[in-house]
C-alpha cells in the first residue's frame, strides 16, 4: 500500500479518510431507473411530435430545438455517465452537473468561433436585453471612511459599498473553503486576488476599490469570516461519525427526519493534506491549482466585460452556481490524482472539464478584447510582480535543489566523521584487529582462541 494508507475490512483506505459504517440498504431511491427515464423521455417526444402543432416561428423553433437537445443529453448523462467521487445527496445529482459542464464547454467553444460582433449579438437569443455595451461601476473615488463634508450621513461611503456582493463574498469563500479544505491555500488565494485587483484596475474600472474595501471588508471581514466558518465546518465534518442506515430500518420518526437531513451531508470525509513543500511535483501542482483558481475568478469579471453582461444578470449568478457545484468534485479528483497516483492514473473527468472551461473562458476574453488585456501595467506594479516571481523561484530552487544537495553533503560528511571516530577509537585502544577495521579493510574478523 502507498504511504498514509492502511488496511481495513473494506480494503485499502487512507489514514486521512474517515471510517464509514453502512448497512448496505439499497432502496428505490438508489436504484438505477434507466428504463423509466427512457420511457418518460419517449412519451414527451411523442407528445411534441404527434399532438403539438409546430409554430411557424423559425427563431422560436430553433431555441426550442436546442433546449430539447440539451435536455435529452442531460437525461442520458444522469442515467448513464460515470459516477464521480461524491454520492450525496445522490450520484445522479453530480452526474447532472458533469453533463452541464459538457454543455457549458460546448457553448463556450461555439462563442469562441464567432466574430466579436456576432458573439455579443448571439447573447440576445438568450436575453433580448443583452448585446448592448454597459458602463462599469467604479468602486473607488472618495475613500474617506468618515466624510465630514456630508453632515446628513458621514458614513455614506461605507453604506455605498454594502451591496449584495458583500454576503456573496462571505458565502462564496465559505464554499471555497469546503472545496480546498486548507486554511493557508484559501488565505493565499484571497490575498493574491486583491493584489490582482490592484494590478489590473487600469484595465477594468470594476477592480478600482478603496484600500479599506480591499483589506478590511474583503480580506478580513467577508473572506476571512467565510474561511473561518468554513474551517469550523471542516473540523466538524472530520470528527463526525459516518454511520448510515436505511430510512425504513430506523424505528423512530425523529431518527428518520435526522436521516433525511443528513442525506445532504457527505457520505464520508477525506481530510486534504496538500503538503506543498514535500516534493517538487506537489509544489508545482499546488501552484497550478492556485493559478487556475485565480484565473477562474478573473474570468468572472472579464467575461461579463467583453460579453456586455451587467454584474447582477442571472447568467453571471448561474455561472457562479455552476462552479460551486463542480468545483468541489474537481478539487477532490485533483487531490486523489496527487495523493494516490498509483490508483488514479488519470485526471478525473470533472477536473478535466473545469480546467478546459477555465482555459476556454480566458481564450474568449483574449479574442473579444485583446486591447484591454494588452494595456501595459504601471511600472511599480511590474516591479512588484517581478520581485514576487523572483522570490518564488528562488525559494523553489533552494527548497528542492540547493537544500537537498546541502543535506546530502552534510549526511556524507557526518558518516565520514563517524567512521573516522570509530577508527581512531580502535587505534587508541590498541585493538589492531578490531571487527570495524577488518570490515573497512575488506578482511574477515579473526576468531579468538579460547
Amino acid at each position: 500500500p502507498p504511504p498514509g494508507a492502511e488496511r481495513d475490512g473494506a480494503g485499502l483506505r487512507r489514514s486521512t479518510e474517515s471510517e464509514v459504517y453502512d448497512d448496505g440498504t439499497n432502496t428505490f431511491f438508489w436504484r438505477a431507473h434507466t428504463l423509466t427515464v427512457l420511457f418518460i423521455l419517449t412519451c414527451a417526444l411523442g407528445y411534441v411530435t404527434l399532438l403539438e402543432e409546430t409554430p411557424q416561428d423559425t427563431a422560436y423553433n430553433t431555441k426550442r430545438g436546442i433546449v430539447a437537445s440539451i435536455l435529452v443529453f442531460l437525461c442520458f448523462g444522469v442515467t448513464q455517465a460515470k459516477d464521480g467521487p461524491f454520492s450525496r445527496p445522490h450520484p445522479a445529482y453530480w452526474r447532472f452537473w458533469l453533463c452541464v459542464s459538457v454543455v457549458y464547454e460546448l457553448f463556450l467553444i461555439f462563442i469562441l468561433f464567432q466574430t466579436v460582433q456576432d458573439g455579443r449579438q448571439f447573447m440576445k437569443y438568450i436575453d433580448p436585453h443583452l448585446g448592448v455595451p454597459l458602463p462599469e461601476r467604479d468602486y473607488g473615488g472618495n475613500c474617506l471612511i468618515y466624510d465630514p463634508g456630508n453632515e446628513t450621513d458621514p458614513f455614506h461611503n461605507i453604506w455605498d459599498k454594502l451591496d449584495g456582493f458583500v454576503p456573496a463574498h462571505f458565502f462564496g469563500w465559505y464554499l471555497k473553503t469546503l472545496m480546498i479544505r486548507d486554511w493557508w491555500m484559501c488565505m493565499i488565494i484571497s490575498v493574491m486576488f486583491e493584489f490582482l485587483e490592484y494590478s489590473l484596475e487600469h484595465q477594468l474600472p470594476n477592480f478600482s476599490e478603496c484600500w479599506w474595501d480591499h483589506w478590511i471588508m474583503d480580506v478580513i471581514l467577508c473572506n476571512g469570516l467565510g474561511i473561518y466558518c468554513g474551517m469550523k465546518t471542516l473540523s466538524w465534518l472530520s470528527l463526525k461519525t459516518y454511520k448510515w442506515q436505511g430510512l425504513w430500518n430506523i424505528p423512530t420518526y425523529k431518527g428518520k427526519m435526522k436521516r433525511i437531513v443528513f442525506q445532504f451531508t457527505p457520505y464520508s470525509w477525506v481530510k486534504f493534506e496538500w503538503k506543498p513543500a514535500s516534493s517538487l511535483r506537489r509544489w508545482l501542482a499546488v501552484c497550478g491549482i492556485i493559478f487556475v483558481f485565480l484565473l477562474a475568478e478573473l474570468n468572472t469579471f472579464y467575461l461579463k466585460f467583453v460579453l456586455w453582461m451587467p454584474p447582477e444578470h442571472y447568467l453571471v449568478l448561474l455561472r457562479l452556481v455552476f462552479f460551486v457545484n463542480v468545483g468541489g468534485v474537481a478539487m477532490r479528483e485533483i487531490y486523489d490524482f496527487m495523493d494516490d497516483p498509483k490508483f488514479h492514473k488519470k485526471l478525473g473527468q470533472q477536473a478535466w472539464l473545469v480546467a478546459a472551461i477555465t482555459a476556454t473562458e480566458f481564450l474568449i476574453v483574449v479574442k473579444y478584447d485583446p486591447h484591454t488585456l494588452t494595456l501595459s501595467l504601471p511600472f511599480y506594479i511590474t516591479q512588484c510582480w517581478i520581485l514576487g516571481i523572483i522570490l518564488v523561484l528562488t525559494w523553489t530552487a533552494w527548497r528542492f535543489f540547493i537544500r537537498d544537495i546541502t543535506l546530502r553533503y552534510k549526511e556524507i560528511r557526518r558518516q565520514k566523521q563517524e567512521h573516522k571516530y570509530e577508527k581512531d577509537k580502535c587505534l587508541s585502544n590498541g585493538d589492531r584487529h578490531s571487527p570495524v577495521l577488518d570490515e573497512q579493510n575488506g578482511n574477515k574478523p579473526r576468531e579468538r582462541k579460547l
